[in-house]
């Protein structure tokens, strides 16, 4: 980037006037951290972002979808993808304390963060304590780009084994819209059917999309 005025590189950018002074394609120059022969880090920034629908779509990309940009390689690729889940962490839940669920909204609140903007479908469990607290979430399956295959004995084994007395379903939609399946309430019904058995309560059944997500039982009921 030696040829961009020095008031206008992106490390003195950040050093004069900090980070949020920096678009979206001058941080992702500073990660990159320089560039190739056919051009600085900030050209191939605007190209990564050019190609993935800019920030949003690139917080979806594996290392491998990256590496097909000219002037990222493995290396590059792995810390592009480090730093969005850094950034993804600081969204998260402080260590320690416990979310208590009390309705969908709460559950998006821990989830979105967590697992949506996804690039291939996972599928998993918050288990909750008798208060619906939050102990842990437990991805189960992690599947294609449209399905992922999940059996109730699994679901319920988790929750067993990890002392819940209540659960929160969730999985993402990669292509970003959360607008649940018909498949997606079969299921739902099936475990929470199961749950009624085991006495594991299945509080609700989310679908995390890119920026919004989807309540099954609000939408359609358990």
């Amino acid at each position: 980037m030696k040829d961009l005025l020095p008031d206008d590189r992106p490390r003195e950018k950040l050093r004069c006037h900090g980070a949020a002074a920096l678009g979206d394609n001058e941080l992702l120059a500073l990660v990159i951290g320089s560039g190739s022969r056919r051009g600085n880090a900030l050209s191939v920034a605007n190209a990564l972002l050019a190609a993935h629908g800019g920030l949003r779509g690139l917080r979806r990309c594996t290392a491998d979808d990256l590496v097909r940009t000219v002037g990222i390689g493995h290396a590059r690729a792995a810390q592009i993808v480090a730093a969005l889940e850094l950034g993804r962490r600081t969204l998260t839940q402080v260590p320690g304390a416990r979310v208590q669920v009390r309705n969908a909204r709460d559950a998006a609140a821990y989830l979105m963060p967590r697992f949506g903007a996804r690039g291939v479908e996972q599928f998993g469990i918050v288990l909750l304590d008798s208060k619906h607290r939050v102990m842990r979430a437990a991805v189960l399956a992690v599947g294609t780009l449209n399905s992922t295959v999940v059996e109730p004995r699994d679901v319920f084994r988790e929750a067993a084994v990890g002392g819940a007395a209540a659960i929160v379903i969730f999985h993402n939609h990669p292509s970003g819209d959360p607008t649940p399946s018909p498949d997606d309430v079969i299921l739902t019904r099936r475990l929470a059917a199961a749950g009624l058995l085991i006495g594991i309560d299945v509080v609700d059944h989310l679908v995390l999309g890119d920026t919004r997500y989807c309540s099954i039982k609000e939408s359609v009921g358990l």
